[in-house]
């Protein structure tokens, strides 16, 4: 088990992510492993919340589902709503806009490309995410 820190370097999570490649599959294994120790106050992560910049996330999805997305795009997305989300890397709550359903393009952990809808709880831990991804920082 590889259980990394988590950043809070706050100049370190609003960089934009570099696109990932299979030279990354021990950044996809790390994510694993510090999720579960988190597993409590944590529903995903981005690589850049263990000190890697690259655009990979892994989000759970359901009870004991975890997803690892490799290089993910929202190509759609309805039903905006207004939340307040927390973050392991931030302390409190902050007020942002997400969507209902978004349907994403990614790569699976074995680098296959897969395109899939995603709704309300799921969909919300995937764009928070993704916002890590794109240097976004609620």
């Amino acid at each position: 088990m590889t259980v990394q820190a988590i950043n809070r370097d706050q100049l370190f999570l609003s960089q934009k992510a570099a696109k990932a490649t299979p030279a990354d599959g021990q950044v996809i294994q790390d994510l694993k492993d510090t999720l579960a120790v988190h597993r409590q106050e944590c529903v995903g992560m981005a690589a850049n919340m263990i000190g890697v910049n690259k655009k990979i996330i892994i989000a759970s999805i359901a009870p004991m589902l975890d997803l690892i997305m490799v290089n993910p795009r929202i190509t759609a997305k309805s039903g905006a709503f207004n939340t307040m989300e927390g973050c392991l890397s931030l302390k409190g709550q902050r007020p942002t806009k997400r969507y209902h359903e978004i349907t994403v393009e990614f790569l699976n952990e074995n680098f296959e490309a897969r395109v899939q809808t995603f709704k309300d709880w799921p969909a919300q831990i995937i764009q928070h995410e993704l916002d890590h991804c794109q240097g976004i920082i609620i």
